[in-house]
């Protein structure tokens, strides 16, 4: 979903902006105002002096009391910083859905709110839980770094936790032996440039009954070789199978291996906006709640 590492940008930002204000209260703003009130020790009576001795006082008030540009800078965006800094690490973080591997639950060009104290606070950038919260269950929508790519934003959902043995096989899956019930929805023709489409073949959507949890997932009618091979997963302790609801155009566990909980960002909750291009039209047709 992106590899510009924007925590640790955000932080860095906030940490310079911060010690600059810091050094200013401690350092500078002292020895400031004793200039400014040397100043005004010049200027006894200002209050009933003529205009001209005001604006000399002003001028000479205002030279020797101005704030450094870095200081200013630092006082004008710690604070807004600072607010998203906190939002975006431990409350809400939006993102823009960029590839189709969520497709149909998420499509290109949606624009997604992160919860990010769904499955516990986190130190941002080292992304170590400081106090635990929940943990992902089978069929949260996750965005995460996987173990490939490790500074890149994926999402996917969450379909085997530790302990669970995940079998797919020919675009069936199964959990601890037991065949998850796939109920038919619709037809549909692929995305461009997709497995499908190159072969020729159509869609089929259907409901996946995820123990319980119910969401939309689409297959190919012929398989790729992705989803035909019969192959079975452990899920380690402090891992997560993850998959996309795209389950023939979909690098994820299958490709890749589970995902470790320090790898989490958190849990996809809503979508609240559509824009696939610059020069398109935003929409808010698909805004709701991510099952």
């Amino acid at each position: 979903m992106g590899s510009i590492n924007l925590p640790l940008i955000l932080t860095l930002a906030v940490l310079i902006t911060g010690v600059i204000w810091l050094i200013d209260i401690l350092f500078l703003a002292k020895p400031r105002k004793a200039r400014v009130a040397a100043v005004e020790q010049q200027f006894p009576g200002i209050e009933s002096a003529d205009e001209h001795r005001k604006a000399a006082y002003q001028t000479a008030v205002d030279a020797v009391g101005k704030e450094p540009v870095a200081v200013e800078y630092a006082k004008s965006f710690f604070p807004v910083l600072f607010i998203v800094f906190f939002l975006r690490s431990f409350l809400v973080e939006p993102f823009q859905i960029p590839s189709g591997s969520m497709i149909p639950t998420l499509q290109v060009g949606d624009f997604i709110l992160v919860n990010k104290f769904a499955y516990g606070l986190r130190v941002p950038v080292v992304n170590k839980t400081f106090i635990p919260v929940g943990k992902p269950k089978r069929g949260d929508v996750m965005v995460f770094f996987p173990p490939h790519q490790p500074e890149t934003y994926f999402i996917k959902r969450v379909i085997g936790i530790p302990g669970d043995r995940v079998r797919y096989a020919n675009n069936v899956l199964y959990l601890n032996g037991e065949e998850i019930k796939q109920e038919f929805v619709q037809k549909a023709w692929p995305e461009f440039g997709s497995f499908c489409m190159n072969h020729r073949q159509q869609l089929t959507i259907v409901n996946e009954q995820l123990k319980g949890v119910a969401h939309k997932m689409q297959k190919c009618d012929e398989p790729s070789a992705l989803s035909a091979d019969d192959r079975t997963w452990v899920v380690e302790e402090g891992h997560y199978f993850m998959m996309g609801d795209n389950r023939d155009n979909s690098a994820d566990s299958r490709v890749w291996g589970t995902v470790s909980e320090d790898a989490i960002v958190g849990k996809a909750f809503a979508v609240w906006m559509h824009w696939e291009e610059l020069l398109s039209i935003p929409s808010f047709s698909n805004v709701g709640v991510v099952k």
